[in-house]
């Protein structure tokens, strides 16, 4: 079982949650997922299985997919509706088009300052963490890419929004609520948030965790799918076959003895090819093409 699972997580779950239903139900320890969820967030969370634990970090690269909501004149600790309330305002002078336009303005390369209650580190402790125990700290911007971030309802008298946004791993949602919520003079914070890709896997082809745990072991198998599959944003390069035995081993070969067959957006990684084998990942260099990870054994 060396592959990944296209989970569609529930409310009120951790992603460490999903990962150890499955870690019991499949009797593996390798399991781990590519992109944490929020607890109430819901939708896709792809998680790997076995030895594609060891490709987690070439996910990075992926594009995610978001539908929110938000709800404008509230302002909590947490940037969500499920933390203190720390204010409330009057939105009722707020026009539709200054609502369109702080979204239209909200694409591109932006500066976000991460939620002190996330997952991140500062001084190598939880910022959520030290956001329950009071102490005062600040969380450094960071850029992020906004791809596309789109109202797909808007609703000036309940002050509620909804919208899809398309942006680089690594981005908060709860933080563009916050953020545009400022920008209008008024406050806001995210009331839910759906997952709806991340790379390849969509949400149309999500499967709840309960209905896999109760699946057979043959049922769950075809739900996992290969590894080499997932990984788009790497290209794929043909390997001599008088080299298989030589990348296995860790060392490197010389450029002729390899094709590009389709181009890396990956930092000039591949994933390596023999035939029909899947070797495993490879960086093409000065030297060649060296060995990342070696994924299959002879």
């Amino acid at each position: 079982m060396d592959g990944v699972i296209n989970i569609n997580k529930p409310a009120d779950w951790t992603s460490q949650d999903v990962c150890s239903k499955l870690r019991g139900r499949l009797h593996i320890k390798k399991i781990g997922h590519t992109g944490t969820l929020d607890p109430m967030a819901t939708g896709v969370l792809p998680v790997c299985v076995g030895n594609a634990t060891r490709i987690i970090e070439y996910y990075d690269k992926d594009k995610k997919k978001y539908h929110a909501s938000m709800k404008l004149g509230i302002s909590t600790d947490t940037l969500d509706i499920t933390g203190e309330i720390l204010g409330t305002c009057d939105y009722s002078k707020v026009t539709e088009n200054v609502v369109r336009e702080a979204f239209t303005g909200y694409i591109g390369t932006v500066d976000q300052v991460p939620p002190k209650y996330s997952a991140l580190k500062v001084n190598g402790k939880r910022a959520y963490d030290l956001a329950r125990s009071g102490a005062d700290f600040e969380m450094k911007a960071r850029e992020t890419e906004i791809y596309e971030n789109k109202i797909t309802r808007l609703d000036l008298v309940t002050g509620e929004i909804e919208f899809d946004v398309t942006c680089k791993k690594g981005t908060y949602i709860r933080t563009i609520c916050d953020d545009i919520g400022r920008k209008l003079g008024c406050g806001a914070v995210m009331t839910a948030l759906v997952r709806t890709a991340s790379g390849i896997f969509t949400i149309e082809e999500a499967i709840d965790i309960e209905t896999l745990c109760e699946m057979s072991d043959e049922e769950i198998g075809s739900r996992i799918i290969p590894m080499q599959d997932t990984l788009n944003e790497l290209g794929i390069i043909a390997l001599n076959n008088n080299r298989i035995t030589a990348f296995c081993n860790g060392n490197s070969s010389y450029i002729t003895n390899c094709r590009i067959i389709e181009n890396s957006r990956f930092d000039n990684i591949y994933r390596v090819y023999s035939g029909d084998i899947f070797l495993g990942i490879g960086a093409i260099g000065h030297e060649g093409l060296k060995p990342l990870k070696v994924l299959y054994h002879q």
